[in-house]
């Protein structure tokens, strides 16, 4: 890439929410959709930007009660898994294509899991970094859990001051190293999530960071069992080394959708890497 990419933001009316969006490369290239886990910064500039240098239209979007998405009340969300998975679907017709390849982060990569097994006709093809076959809560028997040595720790820290921006960067810092993530990119990561969060409300600048709006919907019924039901090129990104969804969890849903890819990389934690962002590019370039 010789060149920035040029990107836009903007407010997409999808599914009867908005949805913040940010767009790279030209409006008549192949769309790739990226899901946020939460937020759209899940998905590094350097991806996006290598993404468009690569002959496509990248758009990536905050999921409800985040970013600059319809944020009512994160705490008690009135929605459901089934209805981020329709707001997927939608975008997709809102931003005037007929298929997208999709790609998702975390619980980002659960909605796009849901959503490519129910809308076939709209998504083409699949990318799912860092996520597992099952929603938030008790995990299958064979799924490796959250690593309870690094929850312990995440969970000694004190919450910060969340109205407070640079209690929150520092608290994010904190935390990276030992999800195995870069301390700096995660500081730096926080203060554009906190920047863009249309309230002052200090809950909805907690959800809008941690992503805990995910674990209060409804996500039945389950997947997994569904998987092999998937007939659309996939890829599966999955750090080697993180603790929040330890590895087997990328291997297990590689194994169960039909020719999946798998990318391990290797001493990447839970966040998607901008040193893995040509890497990442160009195995979702090849589907």
């Amino acid at each position: 890439m010789t060149g920035r990419i040029e990107s836009a933001t903007a407010s997409v009316r999808a599914n009867g929410v908005d949805l913040g969006i940010e767009s790279f490369g030209r409006e008549d290239n192949p769309l790739i959709v990226l899901a946020g886990g939460t937020t759209m910064f899940s998905w590094p500039d350097a991806v996006c930007e290598r993404l468009a240098s690569g002959g496509r239209r990248v758009v990536r979007y905050d999921l409800r009660d985040s970013g600059a998405s319809t944020t009512c009340d994160p705490e008690n969300p009135a929605y459901d898994l089934r209805d981020l998975v329709a707001d997927a679907a939608a975008l997709v017709g809102a931003l005037g294509a007929g298929t997208a390849h999709l790609g998702g982060v975390g619980v980002g990569g659960m909605v796009a899991q849901v959503a490519a097994l129910d809308h076939p006709e709209v998504f083409s093809a699949l990318t799912l970094v860092g996520t597992r076959p099952v929603a938030p809560g008790p995990v299958d028997e064979d799924l490796p859990d959250h690593d309870s040595a690094v929850m312990g720790a995440l969970f000694a820290h004190p919450m910060p001051d969340w109205s407070d921006r640079d209690a929150v960067a520092a608290f994010a810092a904190e935390g990276a190293e030992l999800l195995g993530d870069d301390p700096e990119e995660v500081r730096a990561t926080a203060v554009r999530i906190w920047d863009r969060t249309p309230s002052s409300d200090p809950a909805v600048h907690q959800a809008n960071q941690l992503g805990m709006v995910f674990s209060r919907i409804d996500c039945a019924p389950r997947w997994r069992e569904r998987l092999g039901e998937l007939d659309v090129p996939t890829l599966v990104v999955h750090g080697s080394a993180d603790p929040f969804f330890p590895v087997g969890n990328g291997v297990a849903l590689a194994a169960e959708i039909p020719a999946a890819r798998l990318l391990v990389l290797d001493d990447m934690g839970t966040a998607l890497r901008h040193a893995a962002a040509d890497q990442v590019a160009t195995a979702m370039l090849g589907l």
